[in-house]
C-alpha cells in the first residue's frame, strides 16, 4: 500500500475542507490482538500484542515476518486486561535506540521496562537487553491501564489504573502513597543510588511526605489510553468507567502541571459515586466529555481514547478528537465549537473491538480491531483534489515577525468576499477580515506574542483552507 509524505518546512502547511465522511481504509491484517500502535520517528508502524511481542508494518502496508520484539516468557495475558500493554520510543531512539514497554509479568504485576534496538538491524531489538525501570504491585486483574508516551518535555508518562475489582475497594485512586490510579511521570535519562530512574523536579507533590513523588495526575479509574497533541502539549486521557459513563479529560499542558484530580472514586464523570474521603467539588478536574453506557444510542461499555488529529491528508478532521467503544463498536469523535467553547461529539458506526488508535510520523491517525487483528487508517471518503480552489494561496513569510502576505492568485474571483480568521495556539479567534477581495491581502501581526497561531480562509461556500502560522 503506498503512502503519501508531506514534507513541511517550517511548521507550515496548506489545508482544504470539504463535506466529511469517516471511513476505514485497511493498512494490515492477520496480527495478534493489537494493543497499540506507535511510530519510532519514521515511516514505520510498530504494533503492539497482547502476548507479548511488537511486529513491525512498513510503508507498504507489510508486517514483517519476524517480530520486532517477543517477551512471551515474561508476559502473562491471561484474563482479558493482562498482557504487554504499552510502547514508548525515546526521544532520541535514532540515537540511542532505546524504547520502553509496560507489561503485566507473570507474578500478575505491572513492569516499566527497557529495551534496546539490535545495533544490526533497524528492524529487531534485543530480547537479552532489558533494563527494568519501575515494578508495582496488581491487586487484581483488571485495571492495568498500561499506555506509555512521552511529553515534548522528554519525561515518560506511565497510566495506571486503580489496581482492579469493581468500585475501587481500597480508594487506591484517591490515596497518593500508591501508584494506582494515576499518570506518572519519571525521567529515564537520569538515576538514583537505589532506582533507575529519578523524579522531575517539578512534579506537583514532590515536597509532599507519604506521597509517591512520580504522581503527575491521580484520581482515574483506568486509563487505557492517552495521548499528548503534537500541536500544543494538551494531555487527552480517556478513563474507563464503572456502570454508567465513560470520559474524556483534556488539559492544558500548563494546567497538568499542578497534579489534577480527576475524582474517581468520588466521581464517576460528573456524577457522584462515593462520598468515602471525598473533597469539596472545586478540588475535582471533571471531563470536557464522554458519554452514558445506556441513552446514548447503542449500549456502550468501554472507552478506547485516541489523538488530536493534526495530519494533512484529511484537512476537514483537523484538530478532531478521536475516540471509540469496545462493546457499541463505534467510532466517535469531538469537534470544538469556538462560538460557545463546547465539544462537539459526534458517534459513526463501524464493525471492530477497537483497542488502540495510533498517531503515525505525519500525523496520520490509525484503529486496531482486538478480535480480527487488524490495522485501519481514518480517511475522508469525500475529500478530492479536483475540487480544490485553494490550490493557488500562498502565505508569505512563515515565519513571519510584523507582517505577512496572502496570495490568492488566479482563485480570487472564486474566493471574492473570503473571511479570514486567525486563532491561537488554545482555538481562540484573535483577529477577524470579513469581505477579502485583494489579489494579495496584507496582515499586520506586530501585536501577536510570538508562537504558532491557525489561519484560517472561509470561502462563501463554506470551503476552507487551513494554515499553521509561525510568528517569531
Amino acid at each position: 500500500m503506498k503512502s503519501i509524505t508531506l514534507f513541511i518546512t517550517f511548521l507550515f502547511f496548506l489545508t482544504f475542507s470539504y463535506a466529511q465522511e469517516l471511513e476505514l481504509e485497511l493498512l494490515a491484517s492477520n496480527l495478534e490482538k493489537p494493543v497499540s500502535i506507535k511510530h519510532a520517528g519514521d515511516n514505520r508502524l510498530f504494533i503492539v500484542e497482547q502476548e507479548g511481542t511488537i511486529k513491525i508494518i512498513d510503508a507498504e502496508g507489510n508486517i514483517e515476518s519476524t517480530p520486532f520484539l517477543d517477551i512471551d516468557a515474561l508476559v502473562t495475558d491471561s484474563g482479558y486486561e493482562r498482557g504487554l500493554l504499552g510502547l514508548a520510543f525515546h526521544p532520541d531512539y535514532t540515537t540511542n535506540g532505546y524504547f520502553f514497554v509496560n507489561y503485566i509479568n507473570n507474578s500478575g504485576n505491572t513492569v516499566i521496562s527497557r529495551f534496546t534496538k539490535d545495533t544490526s538491524n533497524p528492524n529487531l531489538a534485543d530480547p537479552n537487553s532489558e533494563l527494568i525501570i519501575l515494578t508495582y504491585d496488581q491487586p487484581y486483574s483488571n485495571h492495568n491501564g498500561g499506555d506509555l508516551a512521552f511529553g515534548s518535555d522528554g519525561y515518560l508518562y506511565i497510566s495506571s489504573g486503580d489496581g482492579g475489582s469493581s468500585g475501587d475497594p481500597q480508594n487506591r485512586a484517591q490515596n497518593k502513597s500508591s501508584l494506582l490510579g494515576k499518570i506518572l511521570r519519571i525521567d529515564i535519562d537520569n538515576t538514583t543510588d537505589t532506582e533507575n530512574y529519578s523524579i522531575p523536579t517539578d512534579n506537583p507533590f514532590v515536597e509532599e511526605i507519604d506521597t509517591r513523588h512520580e504522581i503527575w495526575a491521580f484520581g482515574l479509574r483506568n486509563p487505557w489510553k492517552f495521548s499528548f497533541d503534537r500541536l500544543n502539549g494538551d494531555h487527552w486521557i480517556a478513563d474507563v468507567g464503572q456502570g454508567s459513563y465513560e470520559e474524556i479529560n483534556r488539559v492544558s499542558d500548563e494546567d497538568a502541571a499542578t497534579g489534577l484530580n480527576y475524582g474517581w472514586k468520588c466521581y464517576e464523570g460528573n456524577e457522584s459515586y462515593s462520598s468515602t474521603e471525598c473533597e469539596d467539588q472545586s478540588t475535582y478536574t471533571f471531563p470536557v466529555s464522554g458519554y452514558n453506557h445506556f441513552g446514548d444510542g447503542e449500549s456502550k461499555c468501554s472507552i478506547t481514547g485516541g489523538y488530536r488529529y493534526r495530519g494533512t491528508n484529511y484537512p476537514n478532521m483537523y484538530g478532531w478528537y478521536f475516540f471509540a467503544d469496545l462493546c457499541s463498536q463505534e467510532i466517535g469523535y469531538l469537534v470544538y465549537d469556538e462560538t460557545n467553547a463546547v465539544w462537539n461529539r459526534t458517534f459513526k458506526q463501524f464493525s471492530g473491538q477497537w483497542s488502540a488508535f495510533g498517531e503515525d510520523v505525519n500525523g496520520e491517525l490509525y484503529i486496531s480491531d482486538l478480535g480480527d487483528g487488524i490495522i485501519y487508517k481514518l480517511t475522508d471518503t469525500t475529500l478530492s483534489d479536483n475540487n480544490n480552489v485553494f490550490s493557488e494561496i500562498t502565505v508569505y513569510p512563515n515565519p513571519s515577525e510584523n507582517i505577512f502576505y496572502i496570495n490568492f492568485g488566479s482563485n480570487n474571483n472564486t474566493l471574492h468576499l473570503a473571511d479570514i480568521s486567525i486563532l491561537d495556539i488554545q482555538g481562540k479567534t484573535i483577529k477577524t477580515i470579513n469581505g477579502i477581495i485583494d489579489t494579495i491581502q496584507t496582515i499586520d501581526t506586530s501585536s501577536f506574542s510570538k508562537g504558532i497561531y491557525t489561519l484560517k480562509i472561509k470561502a462563501k461556500t463554506g470551503q476552507q483552507s487551513i494554515h499553521k502560522l509561525v510568528i517569531h
